[in-house]
């Protein structure tokens, strides 16, 4: 029962199991969250369209569903910056400036993506987790930075910024700066004075929570909304109601392709933060369970009026540096959130929309990796190259469809490594094995022999290449050529187009008086032919050793 249980629900075995001596720990970091959250909270919710009180929604149901359900002790879900600039890229075009509309078409697109994801673990393809590579993600994510940050420039500047895309955005800024509002600027100039000093000279403190008190008692106490600066306004007390999303029909299909782009994002970047988390404190995670609390996380958020969620790497952190021991301290941030919203929602009315830009600009720059972006530049130009390109997809055609377009640079950058993957002639080192022969020149070929290393899988999209560079390593070894020797351990797979190949290759290199001989994956190719029956349908006479020094001594006998 305990094993189906800790399959189903990790979180609730580990309530059954709680140890009381980690409470104190978990109450610590449940109140430190809490503590980041609801400042994120209401900010996030302006960043994605709402009022402020949707985001703080949307930090607690989802809170207690990933607790239930996801594998790591220490994550920590809830609005997370590029998922909410996700949500209103696809939502704002259909609810074409209608609120109610918006509201449904949000909680729908949190629905569907919630239910995507539990479809995706039931397949196994919590996989999803590493289909986006790291250049591309980091490219992406730069491009969300951006998209947020200019998005908030006109709160801190005092004005509306109509242009959705990051070019026109930039443009308009630039032609309406001289419209600035100075006491709304100055609020936003001293929220980020404030978002810098605070961690220096407070470290215990939140500083986006910090911000917002800070900047709500300056603006109760000076008057300010009199003058014009632009607050959050009332935010409604009490918890939300549970009800079931409903968006019309027509919507539907183009929700369901934007469900699925932010299910891939938020799913990427959650196990990006659960595993940094998991290999720092020495456990394990499953992808596949994860990616089911995903979406039960995505659909308590619909539910309970919030919004799309993810895994919130600020708040986790959080959790882990205030000793957060296992899933309960996300269930206190949840509860202590919805002690706020029952009986302290009125001082937030007075927090100026300056400070959540401030908070929200800061939090793009956050998503900016420098020292990934550093070592790409490093370690592989054309990997640097990849990541440009994916930022500027989002600059080009906007987040949403900067998704398909990540997606697709994946499939040809995979595509593109399997299709031409390194081949190598080998030669001996003494003592060391066999080398690449232009890697290392000291390597020194066999006389009679050619060592040849085809590093991918031998399928139909690659088969031609195989071929090509195998009779150009064959042209180079010269005439007295009597082995060709492939190295079979990296070919870890062969289709029916591979396998031709490599017969129609066999067959050419036997009448120039060269025989090909097979080192490695002995067994392997043993079974399949017994498996498949090859043995009596197309006898196979290459001759195979176990490894390429078996291979070397037995042939070097016969020249």
């Amino acid at each position: 029962m305990s094993g189906r249980l800790e399959r189903i629900a990790p979180g609730l075995l580990m309530l059954v199991r709680y140890r009381r001596q980690d409470f104190p720990h978990d109450l610590r970091a449940g109140l430190s969250v809490a503590a980041v959250a609801l400042p994120v909270g209401v900010a996030y919710a302006a960043l994605a369209g709402f009022s402020p009180v949707v985001g703080l929604y949307a930090s607690i149901l989802p809170l207690f569903a990933y607790a239930l359900f996801g594998s790591s002790r220490q994550l920590v879900v809830g609005p997370d910056a590029a998922t909410c600039a996700l949500v209103a890229a696809s939502v704002a075009p259909l609810a074409a400036g209608d609120a109610q509309q918006y509201m449904a078409l949000s909680l729908t697109l949190a629905f569907l993506a919630g239910v995507l994801c539990i479809g995706a673990s039931f397949l196994k393809l919590g996989v999803l987790a590493d289909f986006l590579s790291r250049p591309i993600l980091v490219g992406f994510m730069n491009g969300i930075a951006l998209t947020i940050a200019l998005g908030q420039l006109g709160k801190i500047l005092g004005f509306d910024i109509v242009s959705g895309r990051i070019i026109p955005r930039a443009l308009e800024i630039a032609d309406r700066i001289g419209q600035t509002h100075l006491p709304t600027l100055a609020i936003g100039l001293a929220s980020f004075a404030l978002l810098l000093l605070v961690p220096k000279l407070l470290r215990r403190v939140p500083a986006a929570l910090a911000v917002m008190v800070l900047a709500g008692a300056a603006v109760a106490l000076l008057g300010l909304d009199a003058q014009g600066v632009r607050t959050v306004g009332a935010v409604p007390p009490g918890l939300p109601a549970l009800t079931f999303p409903g968006a019309p029909w027509v919507t539907l299909q183009p929700l369901l392709a934007d469900a699925a782009g932010i299910a891939l994002i938020s799913f990427t970047s959650l196990m990006l933060t659960a595993r940094s988390f998991a290999a720092k404190n020495g456990y394990e995670i499953d992808a596949d369970r994860d990616l089911a609390a995903l979406g039960a996380a995505n659909i308590a958020a619909s539910i309970s009026g919030g919004f799309a969620v993810s895994g919130a790497d600020s708040r986790t952190a959080m959790s882990d540096a205030a000793g957060g021991r296992t899933q309960l301290a996300g269930l206190v941030a949840a509860v202590a959130i919805a002690l706020v919203l029952l009986f302290l929602t009125g001082p937030l009315q007075y927090v100026p929309d300056a400070a959540l830009g401030a908070v929200l600009v800061m939090a793009a720059f956050s998503l900016v990796n420098v020292a990934d972006m550093r070592m790409l530049w490093h370690e592989s130009k054309g990997e640097f190259a990849i990541c440009v390109v994916a930022t500027l997809g989002v600059v080009a055609v906007g987040a949403i469809d900067a998704i398909a377009f990540a997606v697709i640079l994946a499939m040809l950058r995979f595509v593109r490594m399997v299709a031409r993957p390194t081949c190598e002639v080998l030669g001996a080192i003494e003592g060391r094995g066999f080398h690449g022969i232009e890697r290392h020149p000291e390597a020194r070929t066999v006389p009679g022999l050619c060592l040849f290393r085809f590093n991918a899988p031998l399928v139909f999209f690659n088969a031609p290449y195989f071929r090509q560079e195998a009779r150009r390593a064959v042209g180079a070894a010269g005439r007295g050529l009597r082995f060709f020797v492939i190295d079979a351990i990296p070919i870890t797979g062969h289709d029916v187009t591979g396998r031709a190949t490599f017969r129609e290759l066999d067959q050419e290199l036997l009448a120039q008086g060269v025989q090909i001989v097979i080192a490695g994956r002995e067994t392997e190719l043993m079974e399949w032919r017994e498996r498949t029956g090859m043995d009596h349908l197309r006898p196979i006479k290459v001759r195979q050793f176990p490894t390429l020094a078996d291979a070397v001594q037995a042939l070097q006998a016969q020249l």
